[in-house]
């Protein structure tokens, strides 16, 4: 006789289907069935089924551990066959282990077989919440978890961790206070991994007071812990703040980062245009072991193109083994961003030799290149090709893109067109778009329509009317200019003044239009007052129709000279040595002027300087500037 017994496809009970006898190969040990005695003339129904399982013969751990060795939804589903028929559902470690096997795979079908049970127990509560929480149907899960204390049902922390990771999924604050009500009431408030999850809740929540509130209160803070902190920052955009935890955590705590960690602090660095720190968390990653991990590769692709330090990122690129559409991607929307349209189409084809297929951002990335360069018919061919030839429908990010294409390419009708052709929903984002394109071209009447459509979708901004302002102040309306004034006052609404940044050994530096707050204040306006002189003298002449403000000539002259992009560039002249190049990161478009003055102090220092307004680098370098003067 065989020592083990293999589950034979022909011997199945005549319950299961056909189609489950094909695809079922789990091997029973013979500890599962009783011995058969070969000496003994079985009845035809003991041939046909001859591992008969009742409640009495078959013991809970080995079926258990069968349970865990389903691999497959099918195997799971004759399991629950045999668990019918034996009434072995109502076992609730028995029950519980189907559930947790079978919930991720299915909810729907294990919401139902947890209706089945008589008293589920605080595991089957868990399994179930523990499903909705990473499903579809994250809310479905709060509502079990107040099914389960209205049963009595008494919550472990696990319960509550899930519950609270289900608030997380569908942003739900008030669902989260009271899940912290039961926290605080079950006594697991020293639970760290609780707080932890709580932090998140109130993270994503922009509940960044409550956020602080439950790390301050932790005990023990542990990498996760960190990590959810920098990651709160980021999303409340204190992204300085981010930075200076990586510092904090390990010299002051003794807390060592992690993967995570490096992913969080690379997306910081991205976001100020921080190459210094970047380049140390680069660094950090290679001496912990960490370089070669291809998602903090993409990411240190991603980090170096967006501090314009494309020459770095192609150098982690070039030197990745396993390049993966991401990393392709990050490439390509590096090579955009920074105005190397014709080089990411490269970059594009050579991805398709490669054999690595494209995806949806690959496509966004692609469509951006065009249009950053003015490049309408190959992004119109590739658009067309997205679909056809990829079976990749277009998102709102890819119109946003062709828009923004068109738009720049001064074809503001078929822009239009496009965006009432689209078969999704149009975004505020989608109208901003087209609104800076009327800005650009001014286009009045276009812009105001634009303006009436994010009134409909109530989703008007400040920064919208500060572009309905540009376009009234270009065509000299000054009329209008004025009633939007007044209206922006009326209302109280506040528009984001312009400021920028510059990193200097590690530190970041802002500025704002006409800045007195910063500890060298005197050094610097002296400095920029003798660039304007020397820059005079090479010819550079003051926009003053980038001021939108109805005032004289040498009004204009005079705001325009201390715009927050002209200080920093002055802070940087002041603070670095000749040759040395110079970055700076803007958080709106820069202005014509601005522009035209980086440009020809590029050649009258011998500086390359590198501006990221907010979406695209300006390379200035011996009097051009890689955009050629098309932004």
């Amino acid at each position: 006789m065989r020592k083990n017994s293999s589950f034979s496809l022909n011997n199945l009970p005549p319950h299961f289907p056909s189609t489950s006898r094909r695809h079922f190969s789990t091997t029973l040990r013979t500890e599962h069935r009783p011995p058969l005695n070969p000496n003994k003339t079985h009845s035809k129904t003991q041939q046909l089924n001859p591992f008969p399982i009742t409640t009495h013969q078959i013991q809970t751990p080995p079926l258990i551990s069968l349970i865990k060795s389903c691999s497959h939804k099918t195997h799971l589903l004759q399991i629950h066959a045999r668990l019918l028929r034996t009434s072995l559902s109502q076992d609730s470690a028995i029950a519980a282990e189907f559930l947790y096997r079978l919930a991720p795979r299915d909810v729907g079908y294990s919401r139902k077989f947890f209706a089945q049970i008589k008293r589920p127990s605080f595991l089957l509560f868990n399994a179930m919440i523990r499903a909705y929480s990473a499903s579809d149907s994250p809310e479905e899960g709060l509502r079990l978890f107040r099914d389960m204390s209205r049963r009595g049902v008494p919550a472990n922390s696990f319960s509550v961790s899930f519950a609270i990771k289900c608030c997380v999924r569908v942003s739900s604050f008030v669902g989260g206070v009271q899940v912290h009500g039961r926290v605080v009431r079950g006594g697991h408030c020293s639970d760290s991994r609780l707080l932890t999850t709580l932090m998140e809740l109130y993270s994503c929540c922009e509940r960044f007071g409550d956020a602080r509130k439950m790390f301050d209160e932790m005990r023990h803070r542990d990498v996760v812990a960190w990590n959810v902190l920098i990651s709160c920052f980021l999303r409340n955009k204190r992204t300085r703040d981010a930075l200076s935890l990586f510092d904090v955590m390990q010299s002051d705590y003794g807390c060592e980062p992690d993967e995570v960690t490096c992913l969080l602090v690379l997306q910081a660095c991205a976001n100020l245009n921080a190459l210094e720190f970047g380049e140390r968390i680069h660094g950090f990653m290679e001496e912990h072991g960490y370089g070669g991990h291809t998602n903090l590769r993409n990411s240190l692709v991603s980090m170096y193109s967006r501090c314009g330090s494309l020459d770095k990122a192609y150098g982690v690129f070039k030197g990745m083994r396993d390049k993966n559409v991401v990393s392709w991607s990050a490439m390509i929307s590096g090579l955009a961003i920074n105005g190397h349209g014709r080089e990411a189409i490269e970059a594009f084809e050579e991805m398709q030799k490669m054999g690595v297929k494209s995806d949806a951002q690959t496509f966004t990335g692609i469509l951006s290149a065009c249009s950053h360069c003015g490049l309408v018919d190959e992004g119109m061919m590739f658009f067309d090709r997205m679909s056809k030839e990829f079976g990749i429908s277009p998102n709102i990010h890819h119109y946003g893109c062709m828009v923004d294409l068109l738009g720049r390419a001064g074809l503001l009708d078929r822009a239009y067109q496009l965006i009432m052709s689209m078969d999704i929903k149009p975004d505020p984002e989608i109208w901003r778009t087209l609104l800076g394109a009327c800005r650009i071209h001014g286009h009045v009447n276009l812009g105001e329509r634009v303006i009436g459509h994010l009134i409909e979708l109530k989703a008007q901004e400040a920064g919208d009317y500060v572009l309905l302002l540009n376009i009234y102040s270009s065509a000299g309306n000054w009329d209008k200019v004025t009633e939007v004034r007044k209206f922006l006052k009326d209302k109280a609404i506040q528009t984001t003044p312009g400021c920028s940044t510059i990193e200097l050994k590690g530190v970041v530096h802002e500025f704002v239009a006409d800045d007195v707050s910063h500890p060298q204040k005197d050094e610097i306006y002296e400095m920029l007052d003798e660039i304007n002189s020397q820059l005079k003298i090479a010819g550079y002449v003051v926009e003053i129709s980038s001021e939108l403000h109805n005032l004289g000539p040498q009004q204009k002259e005079f705001v325009l000279s201390y715009h927050s992009e002209k200080l920093a560039i002055a802070f940087g002249v002041l603070s670095t040595p000749p040759g040395t190049t110079i970055r700076v990161a803007k958080n709106i478009r820069t202005c014509v002027d601005c522009h035209n003055f980086a440009k020809v102090l590029s050649a009258v220092y011998n500086r390359e300087v590198i501006i990221r307004d907010r979406t695209r680098f300006h390379h200035f370098r011996e009097g051009r500037c890689s955009c050629n003067d098309y932004w």
